[in-house]
């Protein structure tokens, strides 16, 4: 919401029956983002059907000091799994680097994005806030930052994925589980240098990516120790 919109009350004029999710998308707010509705004292759902003279207060789902019993959307329980955007497609990478399950591709069109989203197993992050307003999708997080450090700050921070993250575990090109892979397994696809300075690696089983910890992997570690001082 604009910042002049919210914490206040405001009147909405409208014509013919509207659902009070039809009302709140209108404001710009995707459904994907609200956690609670309250309609004349009452929580009630998106369905609602929205007469004159209603008072209607909306929570998001996530927000400070408040009363989260009541939140009738959250998201599924167990292992966050997600399903990038291909705008984000930095963000899905620093992702994949800590361990998290990303399904991210850069030829993604909306009505893929939105059909695994209505599956209801994987969270769609995206920048678009009309996509996250299909009825269709179930789970979407609208990504508030631009850059992608700040964004990858964001995302663990809301998800609170600081406690389940296996840094490097996972394939930057396929999102695979890595595995530990013997050094003579490999040797033809080495270069010279790698050769010789290094001994430890890991391999993709889906894609044949090979991964060691080289000046790339040095960077990334500083930048999660980073990301780690401001969650």
């Amino acid at each position: 919401m604009p910042s002049e919109k919210k914490d206040i009350r405001f009147p909405i004029t409208f014509r013919g029956p509207q659902s009070v999710k039809h009302l709140i998308e209108s404001l710009g707010v995707p459904h994907t983002e609200v956690g609670k509705i309250i309609i004349n004292g009452t929580p009630l759902g998106f369905d609602y059907l929205v007469n004159d003279a209603d008072t209607i207060d909306v929570f998001p789902l996530f927000y400070a000091n408040g009363d989260n019993s009541q939140l009738f959307q959250s998201f599924p329980a167990g292992e966050r799994r997600f399903i990038i955007d291909n705008h984000l497609g930095r963000l899905a990478s620093y992702l994949r680097m800590w361990g998290v399950d990303c399904l991210y591709q850069n030829d993604f069109q909306d009505e893929y994005l939105a059909e695994i989203a209505s599956q209801g197993e994987r969270i769609l992050l995206t920048r678009d806030r009309r996509l996250l307003m299909r009825n269709a999708v179930i789970y979407g997080y609208w990504v508030r930052n631009k850059t992608p450090r700040c964004q990858l700050v964001e995302v663990v921070r809301r998800f609170a994925l600081v406690d389940s993250i296996i840094p490097f575990s996972r394939c930057i090109r396929c999102n695979g589980i890595l595995r530990p892979v013997k050094k003579e397994e490999i040797l033809p696809r080495l270069l010279p240098l790698t050769k010789k300075y290094f001994d430890e690696f890991k391999i993709c089983p889906q894609c044949q990516q090979i991964y060691w910890k080289g000046s790339h992997f040095e960077r990334m570690s500083k930048l999660f120790e980073l990301v780690l001082s401001e969650v």
